[in-house]
């Protein structure tokens, strides 16, 4: 199939990643690459030159306007606006099969666009007024939806949802995230540094639970490093840096326990895969759909309790390595991911097939 694999534009999709997001865009180029499929890559155009890429625009978006989208800010949204405009043209003119829609733009989601090309649009959020509208109103037999969580979708659609939406857990390539047979003693905690992610949560439970912690991750909002977390650093607590898949996935496989502390109603949460393909247990939060992907491969604090916390890495420390990898292949694995995609490109384009004829 000819895919139009449409990215957001806040950071550029290649390594190291800036977050879940684009590491799912990522790994979905490469994968659906390596299945045969021919893909270009609406992204911003210092993205992984790996890949067949359309630039949506030349470079990444916070390079220009960082952290301007949570302000309301006109001159970005009138670039956003005109780069995603043009990209829905390109796209339609392009004789794709089927758009595979990430921006968490409103554009591609509108039937002008959807009609003309088969689209698959994956929500990455929870519902928020500038896309919500858009969203409700989408759903038809050329634009399917997926959400990452049953979490998710009962956030979006608290009831009834349209036939046209459905549950697409993310996935990883699980032979990248190899299997450690025993840890150290250390956890990890990675991720954007960001107030809704914890990070400095996950530093005072480690520090209450006697076990020292490797911070990895890009540094998204200096404000919060300076304030909440840097204080907190010191023999036990450490930043490790900004890594790629491989040195991550290494430091993780060393590692006896993974930290996962969400302040939001985190749809999915991909660090918390990648850590459990890597044989780590999970110490979560109960926020968002921590308990869906964790599952028996943790153990889990109510939110915001870093007591609560600190005795759940205790507890995770305890559970067979062997269930954590197990789980994460069984449900998460990108074989599964993959196949599901494809199984929703061909029902989106039997669609298009029957409403021509």
């Amino acid at each position: 199939m000819r895919i139009a694999l449409l990215a957001h534009v806040r950071q550029r999709i290649r390594q190291p990643f800036a977050g879940g997001m684009e590491a799912h865009a990522w790994q979905l180029a490469a994968g659906l690459s390596r299945r045969g499929h021919d893909v270009t890559l609406f992204a911003s155009g210092d993205s992984d030159s790996a890949f067949t890429i359309d630039p949506v625009v030349d470079v990444h978006y916070e390079q220009v306007f960082p952290w301007a989208e949570h302000r309301g800010s006109a001159p970005l949204i009138n670039h956003l606006d005109a780069a995603y405009a043009s990209a829905c043209e390109r796209i339609a003119d392009g004789a794709f099969d089927v758009v595979h829609n990430n921006s968490l733009h409103r554009f591609p989601l509108e039937r002008r666009w959807t009609n003309r090309t088969p689209t698959l649009t994956s929500l990455h959020v929870p519902p928020y007024d500038a896309l919500h509208g858009f969203v409700k109103q989408s759903p038809s037999p050329r634009h399917r939806l997926t959400v990452t969580s049953a979490k998710q979708l009962k956030a979006w659609w608290p009831h009834n949802p349209p036939p046209e939406v459905s549950i697409l857990h993310n996935g990883i390539d699980v032979g990248q995230w190899r299997f450690g047979e025993k840890g150290n003693g250390t956890a990890i905690w990675s991720g954007r540094i960001t107030p809704n992610k914890g990070t400095h949560m996950a530093a005072m439970a480690a520090r209450k639970s006697g076990m020292p912690l490797i911070i990895y991750g890009a540094i998204e909002d200096p404000d919060y490093w300076a304030a909440e977390v840097a204080p907190l650093l010191g023999p036990d607590i450490r930043y490790g840096g900004h890594l790629d898949m491989r040195q991550l996935a290494e430091e993780m496989a060393r590692a006896s326990v993974f930290v996962f502390t969400p302040c939001w109603d985190e749809p999915f949460g991909l660090v918390a895969a990648e850590a459990m393909a890597c044989g780590l247990p999970v110490a979560a939060f109960d926020m968002g759909a921590a308990s869906e992907v964790i599952g028996n491969a943790g153990a889990l604090a109510q939110p915001q309790d870093v007591d609560g916390l600190a005795s759940a890495m205790r507890d995770a420390c305890l559970i067979d390595r062997t269930i954590a990898r197990q789980r994460a292949v069984d449900m998460f694995s990108q074989d599964v991911w993959l196949a599901r995609c494809e199984d929703l490109y061909g029902q989106l384009c039997g669609a298009t097939v029957s409403a021509a004829a």
